[in-house]
């Protein structure tokens, strides 16, 4: 395990310093490579339940949805769907292991955070702007029930799920201002850096 371990932090390191620094096709390569590996790392878990292997099929969601990234623009919207499914397995996934529990701060601030963030971009959007928001509320409801979860039953699981579905979530919302409003130096290595620790923390929950 400590391997595997090793090889998903190397490839993932990789995969953040080409996107700060390049060159491009090394991006190319270790984004893939990575989740692969990370895959890998979750399969080796110790033991899997019914429903952790939704996690599985969530990573590999994840990965058809880099490789439509890569193809024309007429395949966004089969991209947006391959993710909208890789947070909705994930969510499941999550949800099956709560009880029924309900703090109104939570849901509160995730709701003014996908606010702000489609109102932000809701102008740039253009025809994608149903298949955006749809994928938005399936990453705020992921967020929403892990975050739930720990707040009730603070443990290394609970925390490492919260940790994960939340750093997705700032991969997106950064990744969606510097995509359709302004950029900045260092965007696209932060919203990597983001994007491998959040699913790393998801696979890293099977261990817990």
């Amino acid at each position: 395990m400590i391997w595997s371990f090793l090889a998903v932090c190397f490839s993932g390191w990789l995969y953040v310093d080409a996107s700060y620094r390049g060159p491009q096709w090394q991006r190319w390569v270790f984004k893939p490579v990575t989740l692969l590996l990370l895959l890998a790392l979750a399969w080796q878990a110790p033991v899997l339940n019914t429903t952790d292997y939704l996690i599985l099929f969530g990573l590999l969601a994840t990965l058809v949805g880099d490789a439509l990234t890569l193809l024309p623009n007429k395949r966004t919207l089969y991209a947006i769907g391959a993710f909208f499914l890789s947070h909705l397995l994930y969510t499941i996934c999550f949800a099956s292991h709560m009880t029924l529990t309900f703090f109104w701060p939570i849901p509160l601030v995730v709701l003014l955070i996908g606010v702000a963030l489609i109102a932000t971009i809701w102008s740039r959007l253009a025809d994608l702007r149903w298949p955006v928001c749809t994928f938005i509320g399936m990453t705020l409801l992921m967020v929403w029930l892990a975050t739930e979860q720990y707040f009730f039953r603070p443990t290394d699981y609970t925390f490492s799920i919260m940790v994960g579905s939340s750093l997705l979530l700032l991969a997106n919302i950064i990744w969606y201002i510097t995509h359709y409003r302004r950029r900045f130096s260092a965007d696209s290595a932060i919203i990597a850096a983001c994007y491998f620790a959040g699913h790393f923390m998801i696979v890293r929950s099977l261990y817990l």
